[in-house]
């Protein structure tokens, strides 16, 4: 069988390893979580609600003039201007809401609640669904079976999926428009909505939280319909349905290359060898150039994904007080111009390679089906 690697191999429960020259990043690592927990800044642990609700005002007053701006001067010329625009801000709204949903927002529940709600109810994200599977995520990130983000297909799960699904994870831009599917349904192997109370993704005691958060997603929804027999659908589709596209498309990049795309292969664990620590190593940290700041540095990611109560605004400093620790763990993130278009190789190559993961072993990393963009006319050829 051809593969992504230069041969497939399971020695010791590493199932299609390569290692870089002179490190192996499925290795335990010589360090504990505790270390870098000590090596962070006490001021990068410390929580403004007075700061975070500043970024909401920033962007809130950003979103409404965009707007506002976009439906004044109605010119085609500057529509796709304000398309993306006002997208990327959807993103950066969704990344306070999400820091909300970490509790990195600030050390009052109730202020993450509301603002997480109104902030993620706006762009049509389920707050408490999402959250809860999102900490479901951080919980077991880089575990085959359980994690929740992007999650590597088993090799038997895969092959049973029809190739017209398979076309569908695997062809650009097809994949940078499943978010919403995501919340409805889950992932390949998944059951279980994130609007559902009585999903299998939440346990009993939290039925209440997704009735509200489904609830204020319907509102949101009953809105956007109002104003579409109100203003015409047109007017809706150009000031909110096109941004929010944008918007899904920024999400699902961005979460992907947190977890894919790096120029050596990273491995996944499963069984014995899975550990907070290790899984949480996998992640990638990338540079966005100027979008840096506007998505409130979501890039600055293997940090974050550790320690998640770090508030955005600390991450860059918890994060350059940390690398001595993390060593070779920690991999620089390419530096990018003011648009980030290496990124965009980074994201195509990887869906074109990282299909899916061996069904055995306890250490594995991903691997590529040769067949996968062959036609089925050609397919018959070759059989």
């Amino acid at each position: 069988m051809v593969v992504a690697m230069d041969q497939r191999s399971n020695v010791n429960g590493v199932s299609g390893a390569r290692k870089e020259e002179g490190f192996d990043p499925s290795a335990q690592p010589p360090f504990k979580i505790g270390d870098i927990r000590a090596a962070i800044p006490k001021h990068c642990w410390v929580k403004s609600p007075l700061r975070s609700m500043s970024y909401v005002a920033r962007d809130i007053f950003a979103v409404a003039a965009l707007a506002m701006a976009a439906v004044y001067f109605d010119s085609w010329f500057l529509w796709p201007l304000y398309w993306v625009a006002q997208g990327t801000l959807f993103w950066a709204i969704f990344v306070l809401g999400h820091d909300c949903g970490h509790g990195s927002f600030s050390d009052i529940p109730l202020l993450n609640s509301v603002v997480g709600h109104i902030l993620h109810s706006f762009i049509l994200v389920p707050y408490h669904g999402w959250r809860i599977s999102h900490r479901t995520h951080h919980q077991n990130h880089g575990h085959v079976e359980n994690d929740e983000s992007w999650v590597p297909l088993p090799e038997k799960l895969y092959k049973s999926l029809p190739h017209s699904t398979r076309m569908l994870r695997y062809t650009v831009p097809l994949p940078m428009l499943a978010y919403p599917i995501y919340l409805w349904y889950r992932s390949p192997g998944k059951e279980g909505s994130h609007y559902n109370p009585y999903s299998s993704l939440f346990a009993p005691s939290e039925r209440k939280l997704i009735a509200t958060s489904t609830t204020c997603w319907s509102i949101m929804l009953a809105t956007l319909v109002y104003l579409s027999f109100l203003l015409g659908p047109v007017t809706v589709l150009k000031v909110y349905g096109v941004p929010y596209i944008i918007f899904v498309m920024w999400l699902d990049a961005v979460t992907y290359l947190h977890h894919h795309g790096h120029d050596e292969k990273l491995p996944w664990y499963r069984g014995k060898e899975w550990s907070y620590l290790r899984g949480g190593l996998t992640t990638i940290d990338r540079d966005y150039g100027i979008f840096n700041n506007i998505h409130h540095d979501i890039g600055t990611h293997v940090i974050h994904h550790l320690f998640p109560q770090i508030p955005h605004y600390h991450l860059v400093d918890a994060t350059k007080a940390a690398k001595h620790v993390l060593g070779r763990y920690y991999r620089e993130p390419k530096t990018s111009g003011a648009i980030p278009i290496h990124l965009v190789e980074s994201l195509v190559a990887s869906i074109k390679k990282d299909h899916y993961v061996s069904d055995t072993g306890d250490i594995v990393f991903y691997e590529t089906d040769p067949d996968l963009y062959v036609y089925a006319s050609d397919k018959s050829k070759i059989n």
